[in-house]
């Protein structure tokens, strides 16, 4: 059998270095003081430092806490100052701006920056190495010999919620009893794939549910795991060529950007070997994926859920060609609800909130703010804040609740717009939000982003819209942007977009 093998982008580890550096690293985060219920931080970009240092934590019964290094150095500082973690492992670049104002007692353990890293974002050397005086991580982990402890029961990564208002929420959960860490291994197993022998990619960034739980799943089970230092659509498709590569995790954005590249780019790559590429995270519009399994055959699957539920539905390819739109019907065991802006559940078949329970995932509460968890509970079940309906027992998506516009008295779900929108010839990248109107509270907007290269004006994305979308859907105000703020995984920072209009109008968001 050959040496199963963990690579970043193209340089490759053998996984049993990794996970023996991640058994020396629980010895030394047990040194430190670390132990069940305790909270390890992340601040690290895609890279094998992130395997070695989350599955030391959970070696130890501690919690993973991964930030997201997008955020600016305010933001992470009040997740560390949340968690108060007692181990902070970061890449040198990313840690650089918090210098002289981490929390008090806190450990710090500094990763140098991949020189693949270095090249993607255009970070110096100076910046990408570790300051005089710091404890190097693989300096430190060479330290200690290897974990020999007793298992400790699973406690889950500890994802932050990127809340739409206010500071994000810690969804701690409680520690998995044994037949619960089964259950979940069974239900990640059959929503992802993931079995031994997997040939798998990870394009997203780590930090994110999704990602997260499908590379700890690979981890264990793949004879070739690769990462993405940063998603490049061209490049996907050499290394899903390159290592024959059967499954993956995905978003639709990156779909998007995919089918984009040129017919002659595309055929230069044999993707035959795609079985299983699963995504989440945002809904993919009913075209993108048709031309996609058009493309690559029926190998996408889908499934939706949140960091406080979990893993809630799956759409495999076949039912979703019979069901285009939905996003599944719910996996084993799972609840779902819908219920109306009064409280009370809808009819059968109406738009309602959705509120869900997977018993596959032990209970949670926000780590600190506790009480806030009765405002996402209604009768037992959780909702993630998104908008749906049931039909023919499968899930559909309109939009996240705090999306959705209310014009003239009128719902409106942005991204049903942003689904045609995306289809536009010479549109690459788009969000469609509310903003102030004095006669009909909420008007649409649409921030764009071109194809580089394209000729492309308001009148032209507006005769394509107006025969594919009723009147009052068709966005007010269009500006074009040179580029949206995104996150790696494709999600845009829609509130970014959203709040010089609100600002400018005296009112909050």
């Amino acid at each position: 059998m050959p040496t199963p093998l963990i690579y970043l982008d193209e340089r490759a580890m053998a996984r049993d270095a990794v996970l023996l550096q991640a058994r020396r690293a629980a010895t030394g985060l047990d040194a430190l003081g670390v132990g069940e219920g305790d909270f390890v931080a992340l601040l690290l970009r895609n890279d094998f430092a992130f395997f070695e240092g989350q599955q030391a934590a959970a070696a130890l019964g501690a919690y993973c806490v991964p930030i997201n290094w997008h955020g600016k150095a305010e933001e992470v500082l009040y997740v560390l100052g949340d968690a108060r973690p007692k181990v902070l492992v970061a890449h040198a670049d990313l840690v650089a701006p918090l210098r002289g104002q981490l929390p008090a007692g806190l450990q710090l353990l500094v990763v140098p920056t991949p020189p693949e890293v270095q090249q993607r974002y255009g970070i110096s050397e100076a910046l990408a190495q570790p300051q005089p005086g710091d404890l190097r991580w693989d300096d430190w982990c060479a330290g200690f010999s290897p974990w020999d402890g007793p298992p400790k029961r699973s406690r889950a990564t500890m994802i932050y919620t990127s809340g739409t208002t206010g500071h994000p929420k810690g969804v701690k959960r409680e520690a998995a009893t044994p037949e619960q860490a089964a259950a979940y291994v069974a239900l990640i197993a059959s929503v992802y794939g993931v079995t031994p022998g997997v040939r798998a990619l990870v394009a997203g960034p780590l930090y994110h549910a999704s990602p997260n739980a499908y590379g700890r799943q690979a981890l264990p089970n793949a004879e070739v795991l690769v990462l993405q230092s940063k998603f490049d659509p061209e490049e996907t498709l050499a290394l899903i060529a390159r290592h024959r590569l059967t499954h993956a995790v995905m978003v639709p954005t990156m779909f998007v950007r995919l089918l984009k590249l040129p017919a002659e780019v595309r055929a230069r790559y044999d993707v035959s070997s795609l079985r299983w590429v699963t995504h989440t995270g945002a809904p993919c519009p009913v075209e993108v994926k048709k031309a996609l399994m058009e493309w690559w055959g029926p190998v996408v699957y889908e499934t939706y859920g949140g960091s406080e539920v979990g893993t809630a539905t799956l759409a495999t390819p076949q039912d979703w060609l019979a069901h285009p739109g939905s996003v599944g019907v719910p996996t084993p065991g799972t609840r779902i609800a819908f219920y109306g802006e009064d409280g009370q559940p809808v009819p059968a078949g109406e738009i309602g909130e959705i509120y869900m329970r997977v018993p596959a995932y032990a209970d949670f509460t926000y780590l600190n703010h506790e009480a806030k968890r009765a405002g996402v509970e209604r009768d037992g079940l959780i909702s993630c804040g998104d908008v749906g309906y049931l039909k023919d027992e499968r899930l559909y998506l309109c939009d996240r609740r705090s999306d959705m516009v209310i014009s003239a008295g009128t719902n409106i779900y942005p991204a049903e717009i942003e689904m045609v929108l995306l289809q536009c010839p010479g549109v690459q990248d788009c969000a469609v939000f509310g903003i102030p109107d004095d006669e009909f509270g909420e008007s649409l907007a649409a921030a764009v982003q071109a194809v580089p290269g394209a000729t492309l004006t308001a009148q032209d994305i507006r005769a394509y819209l107006e025969p594919r979308l009723a009147k009052y859907k068709l966005p007010r105000r269009i500006d074009f942007h040179a580029a949206l703020p995104r996150e790696d995984s494709g999600k845009i920072f829609k509130r970014r977009l959203r709040e010089p209009f609100w600002q400018g109008a005296g009112r909050s968001i």
